[in-house]
């Protein structure tokens, strides 16, 4: 027989495990009479945990938002995972967290057992942070975002192109994505009648939260993150470079990002790159980088590059003698 404590973490554990749970099959699982079970779930109760209850014949148990947030139980797996993003957030590129990500780590190593402790030190060890790599963002600005897509409210923003041409705009988001080690908001602009992202380093003034909009079908397929990444790939250059890569496309797809481009199937051993041109340089360097025959389709910009960049090398190798 288990102890009164070890039998009400271990209800407590299978409660966080699923969304909800029929009386009789917990009571099974914990291997106690319902009313026991009832007593044990009021124990949890009197301790912060806001477990609901409900009757009938799907009648059961399940964990709800409450007023305070209680102690929660994490498996090994998933004490390991929340202390090496709470490192990373102390160097991230979300301001405002850093301390409380401290005093969140400090918490949780300190009631971790010495064989999960080496672990994670194995792991801090092997994992070295570059530190931040693109703009920083406030982490109550993200937050506010994130609350007016999922509450779907309309919202006024002071904005600032990458040309620093400041403008206002009424938009009703749809999502925050971190792409190409920036943060970005996909939001319908009632403005342009279309989709757009917005860097959200770039909003210079606090949001203003206006009023409800009716949900429409996201951009893309749904995949915020490869919409972001292909429209930034493509939204520097009005004309964008095309380049058949004589290698498969699953090949192409394991070595080139989906923030560096498009790419699409053209038979089994070719595929085409569609990506910025600008700058066209880039281009060159990582087309040589990649190690394969490949043909420029367009635009001219980036064909009288690489003739450069093939005359250049020819000139090299003919004064080594090679």
């Amino acid at each position: 027989m288990l102890s009164a404590s070890t039998r009400l973490l271990n209800l407590l554990s299978l409660l966080q495990s699923r969304p909800h749970w029929p009386g009789t099959a917990l009571a099974e699982r914990t291997g106690v009479h319902p009313r026991t079970l009832r007593r044990d779930i009021d124990r949890l109760r009197q301790l912060g945990y806001p477990i609901q209850a409900s009757s009938g014949v799907a009648g059961g148990y399940a964990f709800r938002a409450g007023r305070a947030l209680p102690p929660l139980l994490l498996d090994d797996d998933e004490a390991l995972a929340t202390a090496v993003a709470l490192r990373t957030a102390v160097t991230g590129t979300v301001s405002g967290i850093e301390q409380t990500a401290i005093t969140a780590l400090v918490k949780l190593e300190q009631v971790m057992p010495p064989r999960l402790r080496r672990r994670l030190d194995a792991l801090g060890s092997a994992i070295l942070p570059l530190g931040p790599s693109g703009p920083v963002v406030d982490a109550g600005l993200l937050a506010l975002l994130a609350g007016a897509c999922r509450d779907q409210l309309q919202l006024h923003l002071a904005y600032a192109d990458r040309n620093d041409q400041a403008s206002q705009r009424r938009v009703e988001p749809h999502g925050v994505v971190h792409a190409d080690r920036r943060w970005y908001l996909v939001a319908w602009c009632t403005t342009r009648h279309d989709w757009r992202t917005f860097r959200i380093d770039r909003i210079t003034a606090a949001p203003v939260v206006g009023a409800h909009f009716s949900p429409r079908a996201g951009p893309g397929d749904g995949d915020l993150r490869t919409w972001v990444a292909q429209s930034l790939s493509l939204a520097q250059s009005s004309e964008p470079a095309r380049i058949i890569l004589h290698a498969p496309l699953a090949a192409m797809r394991r070595q080139i990002p989906d923030t560096a481009g498009q790419l699409e199937h053209v038979d089994a051993q070719r595929c085409l790159l569609r990506c910025s041109a600008n700058p066209a340089g880039a281009i060159v360097y990582w087309l040589m980088a990649l190690d394969l025959e490949f043909e420029v389709l367009g635009p001219p910009e980036l064909q009288d590059k690489l003739r450069d960049a093939g005359q250049r090398v020819a000139r090299s190798l003919a004064r080594t003698g090679s």
